[in-house]
């Protein structure tokens, strides 16, 4: 499978989706280009996916995932950064009228920050013992690491 994932725009990685609601002999039945990076991504596609098939398209909105607190706490982080990056281009610009620089400069604000307080948190989670890495034990037996 080759492509964009669905969810993240990122590069596919095998993962897919498999539309049965037809059998292959059907003329409504076309090959689906619905691939993703990954389980995660995979999953939320499903969860959304399954939600609207299971009510009619344009009577109710589906679900979305749910951000975890960590999440919720990182984008409350990128409050000040966003507030700072848009001050130095100056509140009363819209953001319809941003140059790309511009732009980009809000955006590395926020994305930054985000992936920062997301990595701190998760090292302090890896820190406490609950999800480290299976496999963090196996850097002392790698044959070129030296001490």
């Amino acid at each position: 499978m080759s492509g964009k994932c669905w969810v993240c725009n990122r590069t596919a990685r095998g993962f897919g989706h498999l539309d049965s609601r037809f059998k292959p002999g059907d003329p409504r039945s076309v090959p689906l280009d619905w691939v993703f990076c990954s389980r995660r991504c995979q999953a939320a596609f499903h969860a959304l996916y399954g939600s609207w098939k299971d009510k009619e398209p344009g009577r109710e909105e589906a679900f979305m995932v749910d951000p975890t607190a960590m999440e919720t706490a990182a984008m409350k982080a990128c409050l000040r950064p966003f507030g700072e990056a848009a001050g130095e281009i100056g509140f009363d610009k819209p953001l319809g009228a941003y140059s790309e620089a511009e732009a980009l400069q809000v955006i590395n604000a926020i994305v930054t920050t985000y992936q920062e307080v997301i990595n701190q948190a998760q090292a302090r989670v890896n820190a406490s013992g609950q999800g480290a890495s299976p496999f963090a034990e196996l850097v002392d037996d790698l044959p070129w690491e030296t001490k």
